[in-house]
């Protein structure tokens, strides 16, 4: 009797596999769960994630290619105004007051744009389902989570309730690749339900700020389902046409706001104190003040304290007109780019983007690190679902009669 050859085995591709699935668990199911009870979670975790999967993309020797895929990335239109921005954010260092803390900030940027980009070339070109299938699993389970703490109060590690609101954006964020995921694998009434679960988080919220983000992404979902070249170009228009032309807003907002809401209001004040700052230095519209110079001028007399939050403002005021263009030419790319994703992962592409644009502009704290983290979570995860879109059909079989 013959016996079959045994395979040889391969320590080296068991430790990868092992290492990567390691790395999507905390990525999918551990970062929404763990961001309900403590602050610090997506920051420790997320990182943590990118080392395992570029270690296991080493052991299994996947990252030779890893050279021409940066090459293509930098060359391309969006790569190349992403590192005029990031060019342009580091020479405003020699005009900001704040050199110590803008220099740390723009180290952190570096640092998560090069974990971006390890994390990016560490996915495999095929995704397993089952470690996709983590994600609706863990936004679903911390949905449910976050509807029971909101509902009695909060957790005992967390009873001021940052963490719990912090957490609900992330739902908020995260909802959409795990939408996108459970439709592709024609999950249709699954996905209705995650979107629903996340939904009545919000809805629970005290800001409100993750309902505007959801609905935001649902009216962007429904057009770009209806017609994706449309819903993938007027995306890209209106974030790149509101951030170029910002500084007008103003101007046209600041008598509706008054009108709407009163004189006294926390947005017409913003809107009065952002054309102050417009009409006393106009100059600075072309360099702006520098690096770090939006939060921390509020406390110097840069600013007045009333000045809004958002990130069409602290993107004017801190790089001006340069980083203005620059930061409109790179959204405008990067939405655009995506309207070449199947048709199944396109609509929820589109209503991430126009989710995240939507509590950037409302004032959520773009400057800090968790946001930066949670946009570089989202990232990669779009990224090992559009890699997990391999599956084809199989050609019908025809029978033929032979004469």
């Amino acid at each position: 009797m013959i016996r079959p050859v045994a395979q040889a085995a391969n320590p080296s591709a068991d430790a990868a596999a092992m290492l990567r699935r390691l790395g999507f668990a905390l990525l999918f199911f551990a970062v929404p769960l763990a961001a309900l009870f403590t602050r610090r979670a997506l920051v420790v975790m997320a990182p943590l994630a990118v080392i395992l999967l570029v270690l296991a993309s080493v052991l299994e020797g996947s990252a030779r290619n890893a050279w021409d895929k940066l090459i293509t990335l930098a060359t391309s239109p969006g790569g190349i105004a992403g590192l005029v921005l990031l060019l342009w954010a580091g020479l405003s260092l020699v005009w900001t007051p704040f050199l110590p803390q803008a220099s740390e900030r723009l180290f952190n940027i570096v640092g998560m744009a090069l974990m971006g980009l390890g994390g990016y070339l560490a996915i495999p070109e095929r995704m397993r389902s089952a470690n996709l299938y983590l994600l609706p699993v863990g936004v679903g389970l911390a949905a449910v989570i976050a509807i029971g703490l909101t509902l009695t109060g909060g957790s005992r590690f967390d009873p001021g309730g940052p963490s719990l609101e912090r957490g609900m954006l992330m739902l908020v964020l995260l909802v959409w690749p795990a939408i996108a995921w459970l439709h592709s694998r024609g999950r249709n009434l699954e996905a209705l339900g995650l979107a629903l679960a996340v939904a009545v988080c919000s809805l629970l919220t005290r800001d409100g700020l993750p309902l505007y983000g959801l609905a935001a992404g649902a009216i962007v979902f429904v057009i770009t389902a209806w017609n994706p070249v449309l819903g993938a170009r007027l995306t890209g228009f209106v974030m790149a046409g509101l951030l170029l032309f910002a500084p007008v807003l103003p101007f046209i907002l600041k008598p509706v706001a008054a009108g709407l809401l009163g004189a006294g209001s926390p947005a017409t004040l913003g809107l009065e104190a952002w054309r102050n700052v417009i009409l006393d230095d106009p100059l600075r519209l072309l360099t702006g003040h520098g690096l770090e110079t939006a939060l921390r001028g509020r406390f110097f007399g840069l600013m007045p304290p009333s000045a809004p939050s958002t990130l069409l403002f602290e993107i004017w005021f801190e790089l001006g007109l340069v980083g203005a263009v620059a930061g409109s030419v790179l959204l405008y790319q990067i939405v655009v780019g995506a309207e070449s994703h199947r048709a199944t992962v396109a609509p929820s592409i589109m209503a991430a983007f126009a989710c995240t644009y939507a509590l950037g502009c409302l004032g959520i704290g773009t400057t800090q690190v968790w946001w930066f983290t949670a946009l570089l979570v989202l990232v990669l995860i779009f990224v090992a679902i559009e890699r997990g879109q391999f599956r084809t059909k199989r050609p019908k079989a025809v029978l033929r009669r032979t004469p």
